[in-house]
C-alpha cells in the first residue's frame, strides 16, 4: 500500500514511501511466506517480555542504554552500527521486507538505513507490534498502546524466543 506522506505521522515517514498496517503485513506474508519477510527491529528484551510475530526475523536496530535522560524522561536507545550488515545475513536487497518495531519510529529509521544501502522493497509497518496509544482523556486506558498494532489486530505472536531467526549485535 502506498499512503500519501501527508497522512503519515512525523517520525514514521520513510524515503521509500511504502507502508502497511500490521494486519496488512500479516496478510501480505500469508500470501507469499517464501518471498516476504517480517523483520522485527526491537530489542531482545522486547521480544522476550512483550512477544514477537511467530514468523519474524528479529534483528535489533538499537540497544537500550541505562543512562537516564532527565530532559526526555527516558533511558535512550543507541543505534547499532552493524544493523544493515546483520540484515544482509537474512535478506537480499531485492527481497520484500516488512519492518516493525513497537509503534513505528525505529522501523522508519530501519527502512531508511536499508534503502540507503540499496534495498528497494522495504515497507514500514506503521502501527508496529504494540500499536498506538489511546488518546481519549476519559479512558481508563489513556496512554496505553491498545489501538491497532500486531498484537491488538489478532495477528499471531509468541513470547517464546526463536534463536534461529535472531541476528543479534555482537556487543563490540
Amino acid at each position: 500500500m502506498t499512503v500519501p506522506n501527508a497522512s503519515i505521522p512525523k517520525g514514521k515517514e520513510t524515503v521509500l514511501g511504502l507502508y502497511v498496517t500490521a494486519k496488512e503485513a500479516w496478510e501480505k506474508w500469508k500470501a507469499d511466506p517464501e518471498k516476504v519477510m517480517i523483520l522485527d527491529v526491537r530489542t531482545p528484551e522486547e521480544y522476550l517480555f512483550v512477544g514477537h510475530p511467530t514468523m519474524a526475523w528479529k534483528i535489533p536496530i538499537a540497544a537500550q542504554t541505562y543512562e537516564w535522560d532527565a530532559e526526555k524522561g527516558q533511558f535512550p536507545m543507541k543505534l547499532l552500527i552493524d544493523f544493515v550488515s546483520r540484515v544482509k545475513q537474512a535478506a537480499n536487497a531485492d527481497d520484500t521486507i516488512l519492518v516493525m518495531c513497537r509503534s513505528g519510529g525505529r522501523s522508519a529509521i530501519a527502512v531508511n538505513l536499508l534503502a540507503k544501502d540499496g534495498f528497494k522493497n522495504v515497507y514500514q509497518i506503521l502501527d508496529g507490534m504494540e500499536g498506538d496509544a489511546v488518546e481519549d482523556p476519559e479512558s481508563v486506558f489513556l496512554g496505553q498502546r491498545l489501538k491497532n498494532g500486531w498484537k491488538n489486530s489478532g495477528c499471531p505472536w509468541t513470547d517464546k524466543l526463536t534463536p534461529d531467526r535472531m541476528v543479534l549485535h555482537n556487543g563490540r
